[in-house]
């Protein structure tokens, strides 16, 4: 009895997770800012979406992390990170862009990029790794928790809406974070959405002992959940990535 019931269980992981039909490894390359970047621990618990996304997947596909806090399509390029991110990508591979954070900052000369400047900034991405025989990935920026009423305001518009246009004239696939963590949020409401972010009282975490209050930056749940938006996404676009998952262990099916 005990033989069957492993034999069923494992049937069903594998008909709910099936093997990968690509035998070749294959790299994601994340490019973004702090939204997906990893943290030291010294910023702990904000933590990027690409943290837990990194782990989704199985052993012959690697995740590289390319995006770091504060940087815009403009500081990407011009402190030489998309040309690293570049030299490391082969015929095959995946590249995740995600911006719009910083380069809409007008208040910040040291980050902020023009519409105009950020949607060819972004073109040149999608060139670039197109001519290494890679496939780009574009991705709105995920949204900040800036309640109005019952749901949470639209603060990318300008910025969303040239990813969507630069998305459907290259025939991209894309991933409206915009859209889908907003409304992910805003279903959680005012108190349980300020859970996901990085909302700290004073005296509760030693990296910040005079609490914090920020609604852009995810700590580890917040972080987990928009990873899951973009895996969900994946699926239901039915990308060739989601048949890169790991097989979950037939316990957890139990």
């Amino acid at each position: 009895m005990r033989k069957i019931k492993s034999r069923w269980v494992l049937t069903l992981a594998f008909s709910l997770f099936p093997l990968s039909v690509v035998a070749e490894p294959v790299t994601l390359h994340l490019a973004g800012d702090s939204t997906m970047a990893e943290k030291d621990p010294k910023d702990y618990p904000e933590t990027g979406w690409g943290q837990p996304f990194s782990v989704f997947f199985d052993s012959d596909t690697k995740v590289i992390n390319y995006a770091k806090n504060g940087r815009s399509t403009r500081t990407f390029k011009s402190e030489g990170r998309w040309k690293k991110l570049l030299g490391a990508v082969t015929p095959g591979d995946y590249v995740f862009i995600q911006f719009g954070h910083n380069d809409e900052s007008l208040h910040k000369k040291d980050r902020y990029t023009t519409p105009e400047t950020f949607y060819n900034n972004l073109a040149e991405f999608v060139q670039d790794t197109r001519a290494k025989k890679a496939t780009p990935i574009l991705l709105t920026p995920v949204t900040r928790r800036y309640f109005d009423g019952k749901v949470i305001n639209e603060t990318h518009a300008e910025y969303s809406a040239l990813t969507r246009k630069l998305a459907v004239e290259k025939k991209l696939a894309l991933i409206d974070m915009d859209t889908l963590t907003r409304a992910h949020f805003s279903a959680q409401g005012d108190e349980l959405s300020k859970l996901r972010f990085m909302h700290l009282a004073p005296g509760l975490h030693p990296n910040y002992p005079k609490g914090v209050t920020d609604d852009t930056h995810f700590n580890e749940l917040g972080a987990r959940e928009a990873a899951q938006l973009v895996l969900q996404d994946l699926i239901r676009q039915d990308h060739p990535l989601a048949q890169r998952l790991r097989l979950p262990d037939p316990k957890h099916l139990q």
